[in-house]
């Protein structure tokens, strides 16, 4: 036997303590990598029990959460320039600061309005898939494009909050669908998110189909701040979201609440909003 094949004693070997420290320098970046693969391994089966496709017409894509081209090429994104407190377009630059003719004849409630895209075609299908066919997977993408379309208020935002539900519409739905954009959206930008701040405490009818001085009477008294929550919001810069800008009357409703709580600045922020008949 030469000396390199000799059995070590004891005392050569490595101390338990060098085991122990190895270990835990490397499990947690096995773990790491295990976790890594199962997660990639998990995301090629869904793509093909479930094949990415486009949510606007349903033809199939090379990843989810996208659009077709064309699906993405007919979506009217409101865009600069536009009312700097209506975000309504403007067909044509008038320059910075320039309010429209709504804005100045009725100033809302809230400081400005933001919104991705008018609420028709493929941006319509979108908030519908969204909001009553259960395809929460949406609201991803929808809040990445609401983050840019905030043209920055949800960076310069204490906090993010939802236009809320009334329980018993939560307990029919299941969701709330300006709740979860506005969810993603405080992800995204790494913002609080006072998700039961301001409550329905109102049980309204659709507002789909009624007048606006309908719309107004039937929110009229719907929202509240929470017992012992006026803190979050007073002296606060706010982002209201919700899924689509009709008539305004609900976010304005909600608005004057947190208004009277003591909020400082509030930027409506929605992914569609309806223009002329695109309601």
């Amino acid at each position: 036997m030469t000396a390199s094949d000799e059995i070590p004693d004891e005392q050569s070997q490595p101390p338990e303590q060098y085991h122990r420290m190895r270990d835990r320098v490397l499990r947690p970046e096995l773990r790491k990598n295990a976790l890594a693969g199962l997660l990639s391994g998990l995301g090629r089966l869904v793509d093909i029990v479930y094949p990415p496709v486009c949510p606007g017409c349903g033809v199939t894509l090379g990843s989810h959460r996208g659009l077709c081209a064309r699906c993405w090429a007919g979506i009217r994104f409101i865009e600069r320039p536009y009312c700097e407190v209506l975000g309504l377009p403007f067909s044509r630059d008038l320059g910075p600061g320039i309010l429209s003719a709504e804005a100045i004849a009725e100033p809302p409630a809230f400081d400005r309005l933001r919104s991705v895209a008018v609420h028709a075609g493929v941006a319509r299908r979108l908030v519908h898939g969204l909001k009553y066919r259960d395809r929460t997977d949406l609201a991803t993408m929808m809040a990445a494009w609401m983050l840019r379309a905030g043209d920055g208020t949800v960076e310069a935002a204490d906090a993010i909050l939802p236009v809320p539900l009334h329980r018993f519409r939560m307990m029919s739905r299941k969701f709330n669908q300006s709740a979860e954009l506005a969810r993603h959206l405080a992800r995204l930008a790494d913002k609080p998110l006072l998700a039961t701040t301001l409550l329905r405490v109102k049980r309204t009818t659709q507002q789909v189909g009624l007048g606006v001085a309908a719309r107004e009477d039937n929110v009229r008294g719907a929202f509240r701040v929470a017992a012992g929550r006026k803190a979050d919001v007073a002296g606060k810069r706010l982002v209201l979201v919700d899924d689509v800008y009709t008539t305004g009357a609900t976010v304005s409703a909600a608005v004057r609440v947190l208004r009277r709580a003591g909020a400082a600045d509030i930027t409506v922020l929605t992914f569609a909003r309806a223009l002329g008949n695109s309601i």
